[in-house]
């Protein structure tokens, strides 16, 4: 180790006097250089140009200065540490500070951003509702856009009396054709006796459908023409479609901003199959199948009305569906091109349910008030109302007319139902399910010879003209939707996020 020569102490930059041969600090000899000339031991003259850099290597830590050995020295020397290391400390709080409110305005800003977003998107939901009652009022009907999914707002001739000659002539068509072969109508060949009936027992359960948050489903609806597919609706905004053969989600439709509540499957002979769906954000969503890629895209939207939608049906003619919404109206709208054809004066009740009868000339509507209206599809016209005797005010939630189109089948208070006999306008027969039962869904099988109650203690299914029980299935629990399977051979239903069939033991 070297020493320089004037300092004593080792040197960080250390050189050689080529003219005496002594160690120096580069920094205090080129000083002393500068102020004298010469060589500080001998008294030569001396250049900077007379100093060589000495190499060392490999490079060593230079010891410890003499200074730094005593107790003195030592405690300077942590002091000075400790000091660096709080000044350090503070330096980072400041930095950490700052960064934090850097962080805050960036929040801030975004949440501010988010706000101006919901405010512009709520103006302009605003102004295309304003413009469509404008453009209804004036007859002119919107262009529609380039994009598949078309947004679909009040078309011209939406008015009461106004639906096309040619939708009139296809309902008088189908009812025609329909009603010529009513008196005749049959169970189908193979069709599940009442003995088989009650021998049904639980043969399958989809589980964790949808969301789990939040969970539950509200509608469902099974493909005819691939009884193993199905489509449930459900509180998390989605439409789900389900193979049970390969247990298997095939689509997750998305468009709604809440719940669902009803679906329905369009499917007719040389047409693509249609996906519908009515939401309680007051819009109805349209997917269609491509062939091509084997999956459903969004085809059109619906944003007719101005409140929930309660009721979605597809008609006997296939190529027209109906919407019921709280908003006091119901609606008509093509398949084809997915316009409006139709929509109702505002009555004096909300619309709860709807269903359409088998011949396709009428529909009924349920209301909060208990009273149940039966309408004519050609003409918009109330062909006749009906309330329950001496009941008191209940929401008609579910409606259905029977396969023969003699009978319609209703709640007439929360926990009994009514078979009316819409020959006579009156009740055909009551039938009590008890204090505790809360009916969500009651429904007619193809060949009316059995009509199925869901609700909050599970499903019980009863023999037409009999009335019999058959059965019932109270595992299921709070059931929201039923369904009578290919042939009868089966029930379906909705419970929480499970979808459960019951069916022939094995």
């Amino acid at each position: 180790m070297f020493f320089c020569s004037i300092s004593g102490e080792p040197p960080q930059d250390p050189v050689i006097s080529t003219k005496s041969g002594q160690v120096y600090e580069r920094r205090l000899i080129l000083k002393y250089i500068t102020d004298n000339g010469t060589d500080p031991l001998t008294g030569e003259k001396l250049e900077e140009s007379d100093l060589l850099t000495i190499k060392a290597n490999p490079k060593t830590a230079p010891p410890r200065p003499a200074a730094a050995t005593s107790t003195p020295a030592l405690l300077h020397m942590l002091q000075n540490e400790w000091d660096a290391l709080v000044l350090e400390v503070f330096a980072l709080k400041q930095q950490y500070n700052s960064t934090r409110q850097e962080l805050s305005y960036a929040l801030y800003a975004q949440d501010a951003a988010s706000r101006v977003i919901a405010r512009l998107i709520r103006e302009r939901d605003a102004a295309r509702e304003a413009l469509a009652n404008v453009q209804a009022t004036m007859g002119i009907a919107p262009a529609s856009g380039a994009a598949e999914d078309v947004e679909m707002a009040e078309e011209n001739g939406a008015q009461e009396g106004a639906l096309p000659k040619e939708i009139v002539d296809q309902i008088d068509e189908t009812q025609q054709n329909l009603s010529a072969t009513r008196k005749k109508r049959k169970a189908p060949a193979g069709y599940t006796s009442t003995a088989e009936v009650k021998t049904f027992v639980a043969t399958h359960t989809v589980p964790s459908l949808h969301s789990a948050s939040p969970a539950g489903m509200t509608s469902l609806a099974v493909s005819r023409l691939n009884p193993s597919q199905f489509l449930t609706g459900g509180n998390d905004k989605i439409v789900q479609l389900y193979d049970r053969s390969t247990d298997k989600v095939l689509a997750s439709l998305k468009g709604h901003t809440k719940k669902v509540n009803q679906v329905a499957f369009r499917e007719h002979e040389g047409e693509s199959t249609l996906i519908l769906s009515a939401g309680a954000d007051k819009i109805a969503k349209i997917w269609a199948h491509d062939s091509a890629s084997s999956e459903y895209i969004p085809k059109a939207t619906i944003r007719t009305h101005k409140g929930e939608l309660t009721g979605l049906v597809v008609h006997p003619t296939n190529s027209i569906f109906a919407l019921s919404s709280l908003d006091k109206t119901y609606s008509l709208h093509e398949l084809s091109s997915f316009t409006q054809v139709y929509r109702s004066a505002p009555g004096e009740d909300a619309f709860t349910s709807l269903a359409i009868h088998p011949d396709g000339a009428l529909l009924a509507l349920g209301t909060p008030s208990s009273k149940i209206q039966i309408c004519d599809v050609r003409s918009g016209n109330i062909a006749a109302s009906i309330t329950p005797p001496d009941a008191s005010p209940f929401t008609v939630n579910s409606l259905s007319f029977s396969e023969n189109g003699y009978h319609l089948l209703a709640p007439d208070s929360p926990s009994s139902v009514a078979i009316w006999d819409l020959r006579k306008m009156k009740t055909a027969h009551t039938i009590p399910l008890g204090e505790g039962f809360k009916v969500n869904k009651v429904l007619y099988d193809y060949s009316a010879q059995y009509l199925g109650v869901a609700g909050s203690e599970g499903i019980r299914v009863f023999a037409h003209k009999s009335w019999d029980e058959l059965v019932r299935f109270e595992e299921a629990g709070d059931v929201s939707d039923i369904v009578f399977g290919e042939q009868g051979k089966e029930i379906w239903a909705t419970s929480g996020r499970e979808v459960r069939i019951w069916g022939l033991p094995a």
